[in-house]
């Protein structure tokens, strides 16, 4: 499917010193990242939020890209809407598709008005600078349409998808980013605060690239355990004609557990209770980290070892912007980094998973190939020193070179191997490591 980059990170363009200038930094990495084989970028909230300086997730005017003078500025906090365009562009100029943030579930930095269902006065009155999809009281819970649904997003105005005035006018702006914006696809935020049948309704849309019709990609933020993003999925794609993924949060944790738990078995990683592990690998979106669990729960060591896991297995990967660039894990030039394991991701990983040993300590997996990909061998060392066994592959007489590889404690480079007559060969991974070892 590809390898996704999240560019961007909590309060990303006052950290590079750069307020209103994030989308033109993007641009100018687009080039590289291509290069590198990153697919798509996700980008955070396009639209005109409460305040200027705010990262877009409490919107006030969704048609206001950084061209209305309003809520202290032109600009977003990440640039003016010319910039976002070029961006944009510049992605789809390198075969790298967009995937917009969309907050559909609350709105920020309306007016007060009392509400006539209960008498209580909100903050519910939004007149944008755009005049498009203005709203007041009768589009927020309580409506006459609708008492409540789902979750509230802390006390912001949580809207009322019932009313046909919202549900027509989140449509219309869907169409909106991808026919006049040029998006490809759609991170859904909190999808848990509304009814799955209106992420199915964006989802179903047909946008136009020219005179070509094409489906959006979309992805739902569904931060809960494995059986609630299985009934959320089971709800959203049921006589879907565009299945929507889910982030595998169940998948994440499990991997902050590998790099920061002691002891941590490698068994664990065979088991059950996750997304890709519960054969949902063709809707999953594995991640490593994001804006939201890096400032609340970050992985602090080891932290190579979740992305040779992700960017070897089933499941479509993201990487995050902040690992990548600011916490030097890309290794660029080096097979001792991310852009090594995306290239694997690319040029090999592909087909059905088998796992050939597990242990407390070694975890070793085959990729069987597909799609024009041959597959490839990925080795997970967990103990203080080299390990490794023999195993019996799917290839006889077939020798394997190291395309990428990462020790903790030890930066030798794992030795090339060749398979017997049948098929077995021994493959080793350095000190609480990795090694990914393809056929040639």
């Amino acid at each position: 499917m590809g390898v996704i980059m999240q560019a961007f990170y909590w309060d990303c363009p006052n950290d590079i010193a750069q307020p209103f200038g994030w989308w033109s930094f993007v641009k100018s990495k687009v080039s590289s990242l291509s290069a590198a084989g990153f697919t798509a970028l996700w980008l955070p909230p396009f639209n005109k939020a409460a305040e200027q300086q705010s990262m877009g997730y409490d919107p006030f005017d969704y048609y206001d890209l950084g061209d209305i003078n309003q809520k202290g500025g032109v600009p977003t906090w990440f640039g003016v809407k010319e910039d976002l365009v070029a961006l944009i562009n510049e992605a789809h100029d390198n075969h790298i598709d967009i995937y917009a943030d969309l907050v559909i579930n609350h709105n920020s930095g309306g007016d007060l008005e009392v509400n006539p269902v209960d008498h209580i006065s909100r903050w519910t009155l939004f007149n944008p600078g755009s005049g498009k999809f203005p709203r007041n009281w009768e589009y927020f819970h309580p409506s006459p349409y609708e008492t409540m649904d789902g979750m509230s997003f802390g006390d912001m105005p949580d809207l009322c998808h019932r009313n046909p005035d919202v549900y027509t006018g989140l449509l219309e702006y869907g169409r909106w980013l991808m026919e006049e914006i040029g998006v490809d696809g759609f991170r859904y935020d909190f999808v848990k605060g509304y009814g799955p049948w209106m992420v199915r309704a964006i989802q179903e849309l047909r946008g136009l690239k020219g005179e070509a019709g094409f489906n959006p990609f979309g992805v739902g933020e569904c931060w809960d355990s494995d059986r609630t993003i299985d009934d959320w999925l089971s709800e959203v794609n049921t006589w879907n004609d565009n299945p929507i993924s889910a982030f595998d949060f169940p998948l994440r944790w499990r991997l902050q557990a590998l790099c920061m738990t002691y002891g941590f078995s490698l068994t664990t990683l065979t088991a059950g209770d996750t997304l890709v592990t519960d054969g949902m690998a063709d809707i999953a979106v594995t991640f490593v980290e994001n804006h939201d669990v890096a400032r609340s729960s970050p992985i602090v060591t080891d932290k190579l070892l979740a992305y040779s896991y992700i960017l070897t297995h089933d499941g479509y990967p993201c990487v995050f912007w902040q690992d990548y660039y600011n916490y030097g894990l890309a290794g660029t030039g080096t097979l001792l980094g991310i852009d090594a394991l995306v290239a694997v991701h690319e040029q090999y990983a592909d087909g059905t998973t088998t796992i050939l040993h597990a242990d407390d300590n070694l975890y070793i997996m085959q990729r069987n190939g597909g799609n024009g990909k041959p597959g490839l061998i990925y080795v997970l060392n967990n103990l203080g020193d080299w390990n490794g066994t023999w195993v019996q592959t799917q290839w006889a007489n077939r020798s394997f070179t190291v395309a990428a590889w990462w020790g903790g404690n030890n930066k030798d480079r794992p030795q090339d191997k060749q398979t017997n007559a049948d098929s077995w060969s021994d493959f080793w991974a350095p000190a609480r490591g990795y090694a990914v070892y393809v056929p040639v």
